[in-house]
């Protein structure tokens, strides 16, 4: 831990307008894809209408994502640690969730013909993807690649290579997309574990961040080229907005609870009874 900052991604004025034009592309892409899918599922079905609050949901988390991506966020990101926190949190965390919540996955299943929705569905139920989007594969994959990116040569090597640096965003998103898939999404997950194991995993992950702050904070096991003042704000935000994200996807993670039909299934309902009402608390109106 320690240098003199960031460096600036060195580029010319083509490569800037480029650092515009991939970002907005990466965003709209998705989210022009998803609101025509939801046209055709519409007009397929009008007394099943594509939930609004899904739709709103995945644009909103297209939005996090372009917020993220771009500046002002992107410039501070490039130039400040805290400000790469701030983005790894957006990208990694925050958009993820919102983008879960929009179930795409259904959506393109209301929508693909019936050959290729049940392609689909034999893929979902495939054994490598029943492994990968596991809540403990899962966790490995996002939280778990966050000691080596801070604690090895990685970082500082994103800091001068662009190219390495979109690369790592990308990981971000595709983790953090997949944990909250596994721990809280409503689309089809035909491997994923009952409700108490999945809040077991989230513990975890809660865990595992406020480890991996608090020892950036104190400079231990940390290889990063920065001040220390940034370093230690860079902690704060991910300790706290880590939280704040976490309890998130808690309340996604209840608020897409449906006790399945099967015998005993009642289980995990009589056993957490207080659990859930806690983490519903912040979600339900006074009185």
């Amino acid at each position: 831990m320690g240098g003199d900052g960031h460096h600036v991604h060195g580029h010319g004025g083509g490569g800037e307008v480029w650092d515009v034009l991939l970002p907005l592309t990466a965003v709209l892409l998705p989210a022009g894809a998803y609101l025509l899918l939801a046209h055709r599922a519409h007009r397929r079905n009008h007394a099943r209408r594509w939930s609004r609050w899904r739709t709103a949901g995945f644009l909103t988390g297209c939005a996090l994502l372009g917020a993220a991506l771009l500046p002002p966020v992107s410039t501070f990101a490039n130039e400040d640690f805290r400000g790469h926190m701030a983005q790894h949190l957006l990208i990694g965390m925050y958009a993820p969730i919102a983008l879960v919540l929009g179930a795409p996955v259904t959506l393109l299943l209301r929508t693909l013909p019936a050959a290729r929705a049940r392609r689909l569905t034999g893929l979902l139920h495939s054994r490598p993807v029943r492994v990968v989007t596991h809540p403990v594969p899962a966790l490995v994959l996002g939280t778990g690649t966050l000691g080596v990116l801070y604690s090895t040569p990685v970082y500082n090597a994103t800091m001068d290579s662009p190219d390495l640096h979109r690369l790592v965003l990308a990981h971000f998103l595709l983790s953090g997309c997949l944990f909250a898939h596994a721990v809280a999404g409503p689309d089809p997950a035909p491997g994923r574990p009952g409700v108490p194991a999945r809040l077991v995993v989230l513990g975890v992950a809660v865990a595992a961040h406020a480890t991996i702050s608090q020892l950036m904070y104190g400079g231990f096991l940390i290889d990063v080229r920065a001040p220390v003042s940034q370093v230690r704000g860079g902690a704060e935000i991910m300790y706290y907005g880590g939280d704040i994200a976490e309890l998130l996807l808690a309340g996604a993670l209840v608020a897409t609870w449906r006790p399945s039909r099967r015998p005993g299934a009642r289980t995990a309902a009589v056993r957490f009874p207080a659990l859930r009402r806690l983490l519903l608390k912040p979600f339900m109106r006074p009185g």
